[in-house]
């Protein structure tokens, strides 16, 4: 059972695309498009590995922001979300540990059945390292107007996340 509202998770399973914020080993933020999806207590992510940048400064740095407000890739959904936590790199095996996402994936996207089939011709694009996001606040705009303040929910504290530590509470002024 998870702490986000509802609308926050609906939000994740209809989204084609959200944007993760990293933080580069500058300091500085810079942005990925990929395909979220909700396994119940988390938020998951595929990335290949091949010269990926992102993996290594999620390494070096777990701090992420999540970006659900893409109209197009909302397919229509109304709300908008802006979620801050923790990542976690799963990358010890890349050509099999990304497949517990897979029925995920399928459900969400069908066509990456296609591409597993024709595995031989994407070789490079099946190496792929999942990323998980612990979410630890929510900004949320359930009627899309970010013009307008969101409904703040943070994880309660005290709260064991899903890697066993304790959640950060960092209280928004």
């Amino acid at each position: 059972m998870t702490w986000l509202p509802q609308a926050v998770t609906d939000l994740i399973e209809s989204a084609l695309v959200a944007e993760l914020t990293v933080v580069r080993s500058d300091g500085r933020p810079v942005t990925y498009p990929l395909i979220p999806f909700w396994d119940g207590e988390r938020i998951l992510m595929t990335s290949s590995i091949l010269f990926s940048r992102k993996l290594d400064h999620l390494k070096a740095d777990p701090r992420v922001c999540l970006s659900f407000s893409d109209p197009v890739a909302m397919q229509g959904t109304q709300g908008r979300a802006t979620i801050v936590g923790t990542a976690h790199v799963i990358d010890g095996d890349p050509h099999t540990d990304w497949e517990r996402v897979l029925p995920l994936w399928e459900a969400k996207e069908p066509v990456i059945r296609q591409f597993l089939r024709a595995r031989v011709a994407f070789p490079l694009f099946f190496e792929r390292a999942v990323i998980e996001v612990v979410p630890h606040r929510v900004y949320l705009w359930p009627d899309g107007d970010t013009a307008t303040a969101p409904i703040i929910e943070m994880v309660p504290a005290g709260t064991l996340v899903p890697d066993g530590e304790q959640a950060l509470r960092t209280e928004v002024a």
